[in-house]
């Protein structure tokens, strides 16, 4: 599988080359089976990167992102969402899981797996949209598992964010019907993210909605843990994207009063593109890498 990531996935950079791309197999309590995708610089390194898709997105999607970084001297390690790319699991009438079972099941056990592989690495998480909201979840569920958190392209959901509230809000009405009809959300026939379990979704949209962040069949605070977390934390935004207004960073950014936040704009002219929107970055990620590295080296050893 390594030499099939590799020759579909070419190296985007030319010095220096990181290693080729390894996989770490993961099974959760509930059996559930994925694989992580892990891209290592080819010599000494300390930084990890934890890195959480956006939704329905598979992993191997941000090889060049990761690829980029590793050459930047920071290993990455790919996450794989239930449902998505490698995954045991599709979602489906008879197959459903929501926030509770990412946040309870599938992050702890593969943040369990990349602790035993590299114990001594300094790990970050940091995700792309929905990814970088629930990497945000879990470390404030788990503050002592990392030394920051970076959003890129990531903003809370929340419907008085957007410029086309009316339609906003009803999207997060109509998809959780939608799902629920259908038993999950047909998001390849409709054009947005994948085939999406119905809790996922009613979660989703929950946030959406209220602004606020809660999972069904799961009692943590997530608000309260959101407050409490003084990692240092990198905000990336993409100039031309619609789908995080400069509101919708803010509002999620605006849940950590004691973190030390970095806000950062890239656009068009950096990323070498015509526009520098939600998806469009990860057809050339160096720039975004970059961003990233010098703001990990930036930040101060964790007393």
């Amino acid at each position: 599988m390594t030499a099939l990531i590799a020759a579909a996935f070419p190296l985007p950079l030319t010095s220096p080359t990181p290693l080729p791309p390894s996989v770490l197999a993961v099974t959760t309590a509930d059996d559930s089976r994925f694989e992580l995708l892990c891209v290592q610089p080819a010599g000494e390194w300390r930084q990890l990167l934890f890195w959480l898709p956006a939704m329905g997105m598979p992993a191997r999607h941000y090889l060049p992102l990761a690829q980029a970084l590793a050459a930047q001297g920071v290993a990455v390690v790919l996450h794989e969402w239930r449902g998505a790319g490698s995954s045991s699991r599709r979602a489906s009438r008879r197959c459903d899981w929501g926030y509770r079972a990412l946040l309870q099941d599938d992050l702890p056990a593969a943040l369990a797996a990349v602790r035993t592989r590299w114990p001594q690495a300094r790990r970050w998480v940091g995700g792309h949209s929905l990814g970088g909201q629930l990497g945000l979840l879990h470390a404030g569920g788990h503050p002592g598992a990392y030394a920051g958190a970076l959003l890129v392209a990531s903003g809370a959901p929340y419907w008085r964010c957007f410029r086309w509230r009316g339609v906003v809000g009803a999207a997060y009405v109509a998809a959780p019907w939608l799902a629920a009809a259908c038993g999950y959300l047909p998001g390849r026939r409709i054009g947005f993210g994948g085939n999406e379990a119905r809790t996922l979704i009613a979660d989703w949209a929950r946030s959406g909605r209220s602004g606020r962040y809660a999972a069904a069949g799961c009692g943590d605070d997530f608000e309260r843990q959101l407050a409490a977390l003084v990692l240092p934390v990198l905000g990336l935004r993409l100039q031309h994207d619609w789908l995080v207004p400069p509101a919708s960073l803010d509002w999620l950014l605006g849940k950590l009063p004691q973190a030390p936040i970095t806000r950062q704009v890239i656009d068009a002219a950096e990323l070498g593109a015509e526009r520098a929107d939600h998806f469009g970055w990860m057809k050339t990620p160096r720039p975004i890498a970059a961003r990233i590295a010098a703001w990990m080296a930036a930040q101060p050893p964790m007393a």
